[in-house]
């Protein structure tokens, strides 16, 4: 990997970390589209740079995280956070296997783009409008529509979680926002396991490459993450519905017409 892939896969995810369109299902095809996609550091790279984008979201929401008083705030993340992190451990395997499946990919991105066209009319009269309101009990409700993006690569975690606060009565500001102070255990725990596993490719080289990755994730992802929650108040989950579609089908077309698709 050379800096120029590095810095494409590193704007990939500022953009789609925080939005109900799967960041690791787009830097999936994109490492493969650049090809090198089965170069073992670009995997971990995927994994890792993700680090940097939730790194946006504390200095963002730096009250939130710094305020040692909160305590309450960090019970709710860990309760939240523990579904992802044991079905995940659980289901390593299963999810290496679908990331390598560039039709399982493409099919999760096509469904869950029919399912975003509707889902701002599911949810109606929300009464939930900030993190303080949320009780233990949907915290952890939350976290478990959170494992679907676990157990099924394309579905996005973003989405997921994003849903699953509607569903527990939030509005769709506060439903986004808990998400993004979700993503931040959810994410170091991720890449604190996948860095451990994968410890012997971090030569000299592929350290720098990382850091310059994890440092373009989190400036793009500021922008990105203050611009989604008024997009999202003001215009929905259509327009990342339609996306989704699009790409789900088109990524179906090139297999179909025989273009190799080579994933993880």
């Amino acid at each position: 990997m050379n800096y120029l892939q590095a810095l494409i896969l590193a704007i990939i995810e500022g953009l789609t970390e925080f939005l109900p369109v799967s960041s690791t299902g787009h830097m999936v095809l994109t490492s493969s589209i650049m090809g090198i996609a089965h170069d073992d550091f670009v995997k971990l790279f995927t994994v890792a740079i993700q680090l940097g984008a939730i790194l946006a979201v504390v200095v963002v929401y730096w009250k939130k995280f710094i305020n040692l008083n909160s305590i309450d705030f960090y019970i709710k993340l860990a309760i939240a956070v523990v579904p992802a992190l044991i079905f995940g451990y659980l289901l390593n395997n299963f999810i290496d296997d679908k990331l390598g499946n560039p039709i399982f990919i493409a099919v999760v991105l096509f469904v869950g783009g029919i399912i975003l066209l509707f889902i701002d009319k599911f949810f109606k009269n929300p009464t939930i409008s900030s993190e303080s309101e949320i009780s233990y009990p949907k915290a952890f409700k939350i976290g478990l529509y959170q494992v679907l993006a676990v157990c099924f690569p394309g579905l996005s975690r973003s989405a997921a979680t994003i849903i699953g606060g509607m569903q527990q009565k939030l509005t769709k500001s506060a439903a986004a926002e808990f998400s993004f102070f979700l993503a931040v255990p959810t994410m170091i725990a991720a890449t604190g396991y996948k860095l451990l596993k994968g410890h012997e490719l971090l030569n000299a080289q592929n350290i720098k490459i990382l850091l310059f990755g994890n440092a373009i994730a989190f400036i793009v992802a500021i922008i990105a993450i203050k611009s989604f929650i008024n997009f999202l108040t003001k215009h929905g989950f259509r327009i990342f519905g339609w996306y989704r579609i699009v790409v789900g089908l088109l990524i179906i077309g090139l297999y179909l017409a025989g273009v190799e698709i080579n994933v993880f």
